[in-house]
């Protein structure tokens, strides 16, 4: 079957276009499918909201859902897009995206949309507004999941918002990729700007910030590139790890940093390390250390449940539990792939035009549709281990550090961690109130000991044999 097709009297797929070929419903579930299967951290909710526009003189239009979004697939999605056009068409397919107020009622027009923007003039444009804070609406504390692994970092965020420059200054919130770093910055100046509209903001990466810097030098413009930094209420500065390696910018930052703190104005950053893991200068790190420094970890099982629930609610998603616990159990490195999960789930039930249900799921993700009889918890390893070193569940959960109890407590650390899907918070806790450190501790004793004794790892194996045949 041909990929194009005329529509029917009156019939329109995307405005304006009524007289052009349109995109079969099956090419684009061909195309969709590709994508879904192929996408990985490159989906985005949004992607749903893609609407086919024509398919004609060997170019694929893709009318996007405002500016932002089409220049989001103009920068990262095109080769994903064009890959899947040219497989489920069989021929060599350009592939280009509208913003939706790019598509005109005027004549049919069929012209080549403006090639993209430089996206680091666009940034700088845009930062050179300082008013003009961008935030996603969507990122705003009725909408940020607390569990275990951010609980600290959610308060300290909501503590500064009541007394900025005065509480946690500065607050340094740390993490990998894609844990909610973002969404607490951009949460933070919505409330203030809720509850002070002139207070003035600065929220930019790092590396805008580094760029703003050099541009500045090269242009004789330090003055006003210090104004503009050293007289807000709140700095906001994203992926701080950046200045690493860049010396000057270091330096010119130290210095704002000193204005800014000793007049008591805000300041916010955000890295996926924590200060002392960054190659910056030794004044830096202690400054940085002055405030708050708290880390934001991976979502437990519990957690994700949570924020798959929201993401679903706030997007009208309607997910049955078992779907809900299916995606939790795929997914749990991080709340930005539960959020593409989610995506992909959604978009292939569109295009297939059939309810989300188990077996939708299991196909977006590529996985197996078969949910295990129930997941191993604490208290299943707690019974082997304590089976096999004869040890009491109270002693393990004490604070005794005796050999004969530290070690299988050290095993039961390091099973949970690898065979659950708590956090190190969490199962500390479990054993006396621990902190994450010493579950870190334990597990790189245990991996050593496995490596240089054949019988533990023997009786390691037994004890893993044991859990996983009582399920």
């Amino acid at each position: 079957m041909s990929p194009l097709s005329m529509p029917a009297d009156g019939e329109r797929m995307g405005k304006g276009y009524n007289n052009m070929a349109v995109v079969e419903r099956s090419c684009w579930q061909k195309i969709i499918q590709d994508v879904v299967a192929n996408g990985g951290n490159i989906i985005r909710p949004w992607f749903t909201e893609l609407d086919p526009v024509c398919l004609e003189h060997g170019l694929l239009e893709i009318k996007a859902p405002g500016l932002n979004e089409k220049n989001y697939c103009e920068h990262f999605a095109v080769r994903l897009f064009t890959e899947a056009a040219q497989k489920a068409t069989g021929h060599l397919v350009g592939v280009c995206f509208l913003a939706g107020n790019e598509i005109s009622d005027e004549d049919n027009d069929t012209s080549t949309p403006l090639p993209p923007q430089n996206p680091s003039a666009a940034e700088t444009a845009t930062a050179e507004r300082p008013a003009a804070v961008k935030l996603c609406k969507e990122y705003v504390f009725e909408n940020f999941v607390t569990g275990p692994c951010n609980r600290l970092a959610h308060a300290a965020s909501l503590a500064v918002c009541e007394g900025l420059g005065k509480t946690y200054n500065p607050l340094f919130l740390h993490g990998a990729s894609g844990l909610g770093k973002t969404h607490l910055l951009q949460a933070i100046c919505h409330r203030v700007l809720g509850e002070l509209p002139d207070a003035k903001i600065e929220f930019l990466t790092c590396e805008m910030f580094v760029n703003h810097f050099i541009d500045a030098v090269e242009k004789g413009k330090l003055h006003e590139f210090r104004y503009r930094y050293r007289h807000v209420d709140l700095l906001v500065i994203d992926d701080i790890q950046f200045l690493a390696d860049h010396e000057q910018s270091q330096e010119e930052f130290f210095h704002t940093f000193n204005t800014l703190y000793q007049d008591q104005k805000q300041i916010i950053l955000s890295s996926d390390r924590g200060p002392q893991e960054i190659d910056l200068e030794e004044r830096l790190v202690s400054r940085f250390n002055w405030g708050m420094v708290t880390r934001i970890d991976r979502p437990c099982y519990e957690t994700r449940v949570a924020i798959i629930h929201k993401k679903a609610r706030q997007r009208g998603i309607a997910l049955d539990e078992d779907v809900v616990c299916f995606l939790a159990s795929s997914i749990d490195t991080n709340t930005r792939e539960l959020e593409g999960a989610l995506a992909k789930v959604t978009m292939l039930s569109q295009v297939m035009n059939q309810p989300i249900d188990i077996t939708i799921a299991a196909d977006a993700l590529g996985k197996e549709a078969t949910p295990k009889k129930h997941d191993i918890t604490i208290d299943d390893i707690l019974k082997a281990v304590t089976r096999r070193f004869n040890v009491r569940l109270t002693d393990l959960q004490s604070h005794r550090r005796t050999r004969s109890v530290a070690l299988p407590r050290q095993v039961c650390m390091y099973l949970a961690r690898r065979m659950t899907r708590h956090s190190l918070e969490e199962i500390g806790g479990y054993f006396g109130g621990r902190d994450h450190t010493t579950v870190m501790h334990a597990n790189k004793s245990i991996e050593n000991l496995r490596g240089q004794d054949p019988q533990f790892q023997a009786t390691l194996e037994k004890i893993t044999d044991e859990i996983t045949a009582g399920l």
